[in-house]
């Protein structure tokens, strides 16, 4: 078949997967597996090859981010029900000081979101926030808007959170560059986003004197970032939350210096896995947190395991979609056509994958489905151009899941009605805010494009 007929049956099946989500409400799990049978179909696939590529691109995403993702639900749950989130934002405030409140609560909320999934985050926060905002007299926009952004930016980028999970395993990229890259990117990001775009906000007439006055609900007896000792300390919830990316960057790292087959270059590399790592983070985080939570192990496990179905069913869908996508040959063909560009091609195959990313994001509301469906169409191609970093690429794609949220988006409602804010408002804070911290994201990817030759890890 030629590229162009290629193409015309790729541009059908994604339409139908759009439309099927965005305006029959179909779930995403049933809308990429009908897609991704539209796509072998009408390209001449053979029916049971089609069946069978559609069973091994899940599995195949399963046995690359099934166990990370409920590992990594499972350390957000206990950090949560230990009250360790709340500590971790009584130490950064501690750390950067009254004056810099806007500073901590971004910091909060990016260390927090990293296993922690957004909305509960942001409920469990929101309170700290008022309280901070009539103490400190720091407008309430200010404050919110730091926190929203520096929860969503860690959601749509940094690993495990589910969504950079599945893409970093379907576009093939390494996990513990993936994750350095990451914080790279996503750092300055939150700061722009979140620190300084929220201080303008708040310098604005109709917010500058609103110090969260209209909740009746804000504690004012105890002192603002005080320890509490009946709780973890917000340095172990810290500790517990990077463990698991420490060793996988160790891993990472070591695997550079160590000759291969040596016993020790086996042993980092064992304890730098993904799953090893996370399995080993979350055994620390529940012997530490285990005075304060009343929950056995293995209701931890249940209940992580019960919140991860929904992500596992979508993901392990969109692999199955990208499978068939790659076996179509179109990511071949596609190779083929551009072989004769530059390495500009880099640059410009991540701004594509960023614009799709956020595109699906704006049409039907989710980070998740978003990432997962843009990597789906993006990996086969990336996988045979030696000069496309899949590492970037993969970020590209998280970055575009951070901004443009509108009303379809649950969390656009969860910012609105905790924050009590009006549709503009919430539009303001979040959708603005978050899409300030997109782009930042994408500009630091690009000037990281410029060095793919230089820095490691990359291509």
């Amino acid at each position: 078949m030629s590229l162009g007929m290629l193409l015309l049956v790729f541009a059908v099946s994604l339409v139908f997967v759009l439309v099927s989500i965005i305006k029959f409400k179909m779930h995403p799990f049933l809308s990429l597996l009908i897609g991704g049978l539209i796509m072998g179909i009408l390209t001449g696939m053979k029916l049971t090859d089609v069946a069978n590529g559609l069973a091994k691109g899940f599995g195949g995403t399963m046995e690359g981010i099934g166990i990370i993702i409920i590992l990594g639900v499972a350390l957000g749950h206990l950090l949560h029900i230990s009250g360790a989130t709340g500590q971790i934002a009584a130490l950064m405030l501690r750390l950067t000081g009254q004056k810099h409140t806007p500073l901590a609560v971004a910091l909060t909320g990016y260390i927090v979101s990293i296993p922690v999934f957004f909305d509960a985050a942001f409920v469990i926060l929101i309170n700290l926030v008022k309280s901070l905002s009539r103490k400190g007299k720091v407008p309430f926009i200010t404050l919110v808007t730091a926190l929203s952004v520096g929860l969503i930016t860690t959601h749509a980028l940094v690993i495990p959170t589910p969504g950079p999970i599945a893409v970093a395993g379907t576009m093939g990229a390494n996990i513990g560059w993936f994750l350095l890259y990451s914080i790279i990117v996503s750092l300055p990001a939150v700061l722009i986003g979140g620190v300084v775009y929220g201080k303008i906000l708040g310098k604005k007439k109709e917010y500058a004197t609103d110090f969260a006055n209209d909740f009746d609900d804000v504690e004012d007896g105890n002192e603002i970032g005080k320890a509490d000792d009946k709780l973890p300390s917000g340095g172990l919830g810290v500790f517990l939350i990077f463990l698991p990316i420490a060793i996988i960057l160790m891993g990472t790292v070591a695997s550079l210096f160590l000759e291969a087959d040596t016993a020790a270059y086996v042993f980092f590399n064992f304890i730098g896995n993904k799953n090893i790592a996370l399995l080993i983070g979350l055994i620390v985080a529940y012997i530490c947190l285990r005075p304060y939570i009343k929950q056995s192990f293995n209701d931890v496990i249940t209940e992580a395991a019960t919140q991860s179905g929904i992500i596992l069913a979508i993901t392990g869908a969109g692999g199955a979609f990208g499978k068939i996508i790659n076996e179509t040959g179109i990511g071949t063909t596609l190779v083929e056509g551009m072989s004769g560009l530059t390495a500009g091609a880099g640059i410009a195959m991540i701004i594509a994958a960023f614009v799709i990313s956020q595109v699906l994001r704006a049409a039907q509301g989710s980070t998740t489905v978003a990432l997962i469906t843009t990597s789906a169409i993006f990996a086969p191609i990336v996988a045979g151009m030696a000069s496309v970093s899949p590492v970037l690429v993969g970020l590209a794609i998280c970055a575009g899941g951070i901004g443009i949220s509108l009303p379809n988006d649950s969390g656009f409602w969860v910012v609105n009605r905790f924050s009590k804010f009006n549709v503009k408002q919430t539009m303001q804070v979040w959708t603005i805010g978050g899409t300030i911290s997109g782009v930042t994201a994408l500009v630091v990817i690009i000037l990281l494009a410029l060095l793919t030759n230089v820095l490691p890890g990359l291509l």
